[in-house]
């Protein structure tokens, strides 16, 4: 069994905080996913998480202009710079305050960052060469009288505009010019949110909170303009110059227009500006959008998006998409403004996810959450494809089948995508687990008010029968997978039952354990059950004898971090050392377990054996509780007081962001609702093997995690077709198309076919097929060769097959060695005789 899985995609959650991003071509989108960066391609529909993790949840990201070198900083100012392309980083780096925007210029050679009321700018460092300190301080800006809140570049990346909560914008030079001062923007009643350039650098645009566009051109300083002095000016230096290189700081700028929004009871939260077609696009408080072609201020259209405020927008190079990203409802779109249709649509659990489940072809995921949906996810491209809302409670369990706290077990159509058998138990009740039998005819759910389990037929929708016998909540259920018709509970009342459903005798035989049980797993032959129990530890019991044949004691390995209000260390402390989700590999060799704590451990379950192989941490961030084994006694201030338990909501700009609406004792969905504010804990709720072996996901508090052993998650979708079976590879190989057909056998995976089609290849024909065997698939083929080599009599097909590749592509080499060799020698051999010329002529 192999063990060493790699972080490879987050599928349950597109957008966290922060600021979205297109690359230059704009066909990717980037978008913080809490302290990692998803990329979005939108034009093959895929996507895909860097491995890289900061400190904490990214603030800013920005990406230069050639999209050589991301740049992603967190909430404390902590920075990394990363090889994009590669997704390596290359440099850690600390800003060492909070930084509200980060822009590249467009020549790329700085990049300017606000640090508070100042701006720095640096010199880019080289993505191609590791140097020690890479970052290089060019000049610190001062001005402003508040915080910094954005930084625009001019065209010609020699100057830069900055706005600011002092309702104030700045313009600064990159190098110092003889006679310039920077020059301030006043005349705006609220925070200014951005500043914007025009082409050809002649106009500016500054936006404000309240709503308020102004426009700003160049004045002439002749006397003929003096009754404009009324109007607000930039502090001047000299006349406009068009064959001025510094044209734009030289400029006497002044307000050439002022424009307004007019939209009742909401303010401006974010805006850009796209300066090939002048268009303005603002995001406001309340989920509505609006597109304003400038400079006659002309509104294309206003369109509502989203129920709750626009976190970030963004406009892609050719300004025909817009990206949104709504940080409360957790959203994500892009919208083609000009045909008004969505490109990406994503949003993900509202609340935690509390379970997933996948599908027997390992291509999709199924995910239930506090937020009552059951999102199904697509394995190959990260997207969610269907949502069903149904459910009016936090979800507990799903397959095609989910169970919630509302009373309902809902069955989904996937090819439909609809709800339609929903069952019911004859007096209300909460459901809390939820099995279903093999042959997908039986459903089976737990309760946790009653202490029962129903059962219904799925084709009829009908109650079969209520299991009685538990004295605590039902909170797990496992059917047999050998098709054995036995059923088997666990429940908070130390018990595990193992009820024979369908047999006459209706026998139940129940075996105590030493605390609550959490989790159930059955082994994939279906002999032996595993329960997870509240002190930590799991149990294996033999089916068939009904004795205890194995227990883990997993209390150490499990044990996470120490959260910030915890009194005692993490080493004593009790809180979440218990495993709630466990899941068998496909071949029953090993275990994975999950649970309220950072860690994912997996162990080696074989022949009594229970030997923790490897321990995944699922996140490293700071912002969460429970990642720190030891508490930061600089984070302690004079009181005594944890810095990080300090409410700081009342420091919020935005009003709404500062209320507290929460009525007292209501709760929705996840947390201690008995306090007004809570942190997210680092923890797995769920944990499941894919059917193939090759991949295994998580439940998370930042989302659907998945680990992988293949740089690609899943297979080709070539794999989903119909057709794909050994009757079409038979027929192929029939036909004599030997390398599609090996193709196809790898793609299966079945070393029967493999072998079969393998040795079918005719021996003049290996060398031919061994040129065009694509490269995916070279690592398979050696790989079964090596196997093959050990069993098989026919030696000829593994050394003409495997090697032929490799020695063909050696002898590619070795003879462009030898050309360039021959030459070098050649023109050696010429030199020589020149030399030895030139010295005989001298000599006589």
């Amino acid at each position: 069994m192999k063990a060493n899985y790699k972080f490879s995609n987050i599928c349950g959650t597109v957008y966290c905080q922060g600021n979205v991003l297109f690359t230059p071509d704009g066909n990717s989108l980037l978008s913080p996913v809490g302290n990692r960066v998803s990329v979005f391609d939108l034009v093959n529909n895929k996507s895909y998480t860097f491995p890289f993790e900061n400190r904490k949840n990214i603030a800013i990201i920005a990406l230069s202009p050639d999209a050589n070198v991301l740049v992603t900083v967190d909430d404390d100012g902590r920075a990394l710079l990363v090889n994009f392309k590669r997704g390596v980083v290359l440099h850690h780096f600390n800003f060492k305050k909070p930084v509200k925007d980060l822009k590249f210029s467009p020549d790329g050679r700085y990049i300017a960052v606000t640090h508070e009321a100042h701006i720095q700018v640096w010199r880019t460092p080289n993505h191609l060469v590791r140097e020690f300190a890479p970052f290089v301080l060019h000049r610190t800006y001062t001005g402003h009288h508040d915080e910094v809140l954005s930084i625009q570049w001019s065209p010609d990346s020699k100057c830069f505009i900055t706005t600011s909560r002092d309702m104030t914008a700045r313009l600064f030079t990159l190098d110092p010019v003889e006679g310039f001062r920077p020059k301030t923007f006043a005349g705006h009643r609220d925070a200014v949110l951005g500043a914007y350039f025009s082409t050809d650098g002649k106009t500016i645009y500054t936006i404000s909170r309240d709503g308020a566009v102004f426009t700003w051109k160049g004045k002439s300083s002749t006397p003929e303009d003096s009754d404009a002095d009324e109007e607000p000016t930039a502090s001047s230096s000299n006349g406009l110059s068009l064959s001025d290189p510094n044209s734009i700081a030289n400029t006497r700028w002044g307000v050439h227009k002022r424009s307004y929004f007019n939209q009742a009871g909401t303010k401006v939260v974010c805006a850009t500006f796209h300066a090939p077609s002048n268009l303005i696009i603002v995001g406001f408080s309340t989920g509505v959008f609006g597109l304003w072609e400038m400079p006659a201020f002309s509104n294309i259209h206003t369109l509502s998006i989203s129920n709750e405020k626009i976190s970030s927008l963004a406009i892609s190079p050719s300004g025909e998409w817009l990206a949104f990203g709504a940080r409360k409802l957790g959203q994500l779109l892009v919208w083609e403004w000009q045909s008004e249709s969505y490109i990406l649509k994503q949003q993900g659990h509202y609340f935690d996810m509390n379970t997933l489940a996948y599908a027997p072809d390992g291509q999709t995921i199924a995910t239930g959450g506090d937020d009552g949906k059951v999102k199904v996810w697509s394995t190959y491209s990260g997207f969610c494809f269907v949502t069903f809302t149904e459910h009016s409670a936090p979800i507990s369990w799903s397959v095609l089948f989910s169970a919630s706290l509302d009373g309902t077990v809902r069955a989904y159509d996937l090819v439909r995508y609809r709800n339609f058998r929903t069952f019911t138990s004859p007096s209300p009740v909460q459901f809390s687990s939820l099995a279903v039998d093999p042959s997908g005819e039986v459903v089976a759910a737990g309760s946790t008010d009653s202490f029962e389990v129903f059962m219904w037929s799925v084709q009829t929708g009908k109650l079969l029968d209520i299991l009685t016998g538990h004295e605590g909540p039902v909170s797990a259920l496992a059917f047999s997978p050998s098709g054995a018709n036995q059923l088997v509970s666990g429940s908070w009342d130390r018990t595990l039952r193992i009820w024979n459903v369908f047999g006459r005798s209706r026998a139940v035989e129940p075996l105590s354990l030493t605390s609550d049980i959490l989790a159930l797993a059955f082994r994939p032959d279906g002999r032996e059950v595993a329960a997870s129990t509240l002190d930590g530890q799991i149990t294996f019991f033999d089916i068939q004898d009904s004795k205890q044949t194995n227990v883990i004691d997993g209390r150490k390995d499990v044990s996470g971090g120490r959260k910030a209000d915890d009194r005692v260390s993490a080493a004593n402390s009790t809180s979440g050392k218990a495993y709630n989700s466990l899941a068998y590999t496909a071949d029953g060799r090993c275990i994975l377990a999950g649970g309220n704590s950072k860690y994912v451990v997996l162990y080696d379950v074989r022949d009594g054996e229970g030997v923790m192989v490897k321990k995944y941490q699922i996140s490293e961030n700071l912002s969460l509780d429970g990642t720190e084994e030891f508490l930061d006694s600089r984070k302690v201030n004079e009181a005594g007081i944890n810095t990080d338990l300090i409410d700081n909501r009342g420091d919020e700009s935005d009003l709404e962001d500062r209320m507290d609406t929460s009525l007292p004792g209501a709760s929705h969905g996840a947390g201690d609702m008995s306090k007004r504010r809570y942190r997210r804990e680092a923890r797995t709720k769920c944990v499941r093997f894919s059917p193939t072996g090759r991949a295994w996901a998580a439940a998370s508090t930042e989302g659907l995690l998945i680990y992988s052993l293949d740089d690609q998650i899943s297979f080709d979708p070539f794999d989903l077709s119909i057709d794909l079976t050994p009757q079409s590879i038979a027929e192929v190989l029939a036909s004599r198309e030997y390398l599609k057909a090996l193709v196809m056998a790898f793609r299966l995976n079945e070393k029967p076919l493999i072998q079969r089609v393998y040795e079918s290849v005719p021996r003049g024909d290996i060398r031919l097929l061994a040129r065009q065997v694509p490269e995916q698939y070279v690592a398979m083929l050696l790989r079964f060769v090596a196997e093959h080599l050990e069993h098989s009599p026919h030696l000829e097909f593994d050394y003409c097959g495997a090697l032929q590749k490799g020695l063909t592509d050696f002898e590619h080499s070795i003879s462009k060695l030898c050309d360039e060799n021959a030459s070098t020698l050649s023109y050696l051999i010429d030199q020589s005789r020149v030399k030895q010329n030139s010295d005989d002529a001298m000599q006589s």
